[in-house]
C-alpha cells in the first residue's frame, strides 16, 4: 500500500458542501479511525481520544473551505495532520497536561517515532493501516467465503500455500488466483480512494 499519495480531489471538494452526507460519511469512515488512532497512539484514553477526534471533525468542517488542494504545497493529508496535532495540542494544554516536547513520556514517545527515519512516522503508518480495513470492509462482501480465506490466510495470516489450500480444498494454484483476484480489488479500492 506505499503507493498512497494524496486524498481525491474530488471528496475534498464535496465535503466543502456541509450538505453532502454522502461525502461526509466516506470521509468519516475514511479518517475518524485514522485520527481516534493516532489520538490513543499519542497517550490518550479512549474517551479522551473520541473527544479529540470529534473535534478535528468539527475544525475540518469548519474550515475546509479554506483548504485550496494544491499537491506542490502540501497534501490534505498533511494538513490534516496538522489539524490533528493542534487539537491534541490543546486538549492535552485544557488538560494541565503537558504537550510534545516537555518531557511528557507518552509524548517523548511520539517523537521518538517521529524523528525515526527508518520506520514511516505515525501518522503514515496509521494512515496506512485505517485504509487497509476501509478497503476491506468495503471488498470483503464481494468475494465467496473460499476466496476470501485463500487471501486472508496466506496474505493477511502469513500461512503456507499449500496447507491453506489442502484446508480449504483447492488446489495451489487456485489459492494464488484467489489471492491474486483480492489483492487486486483492494488496490483498486485504494486507488478509487486516492488520486492517480
Amino acid at each position: 500500500m506505499d503507493t498512497v499519495n494524496t486524498t481525491r480531489p474530488s471528496l475534498l471538494v464535496r465535503i466543502k458542501d456541509l450538505r453532502d452526507e454522502m461525502a461526509w460519511g466516506e470521509f468519516a469512515q475514511l479518517y475518524t479511525p485514522l485520527i481516534y488512532r493516532f489520538a490513543r497512539q499519542s497517550g490518550l484514553q479512549d474517551a479522551d481520544a473520541s473527544l479529540v477526534t470529534q473535534d478535528v471533525l468539527v475544525t475540518v468542517a469548519r474550515t475546509i473551505h479554506r483548504f485550496e488542494y494544491n499537491r506542490k504545497t502540501g497534501s490534505f493529508r498533511g494538513w490534516l495532520k496538522v489539524v490533528t496535532r493542534s487539537r491534541l495540542t490543546d486538549f492535552l494544554r485544557a488538560q494541565g497536561r503537558e504537550v510534545q516536547g516537555t518531557g511528557d513520556t507518552a509524548m517523548l514517545h511520539v517523537m521518538d517515532e517521529q524523528l525515526d527515519a527508518s520506520q514511516p512516522d505515525l501518522w503514515e503508518r496509521e494512515f496506512r493501516r485505517t485504509l487497509f480495513e476501509w478497503a476491506v470492509d468495503r471488498i470483503r462482501c464481494d468475494f465467496e467465503d473460499t476466496t476470501w480465506q485463500a487471501f486472508w490466510q496466506t496474505s493477511v495470516g502469513d500461512r503456507e500455500t499449500a496447507d491453506v489450500a489442502e484446508e480449504l480444498g483447492l488446489s495451489v494454484g487456485a489459492v494464488y488466483i484467489a489471492r491474486s483476484r483480492v489483492l487486486a480489488r483492494l488496490r483498486q479500492e485504494v486507488l478509487d480512494v486516492e488520486e492517480r
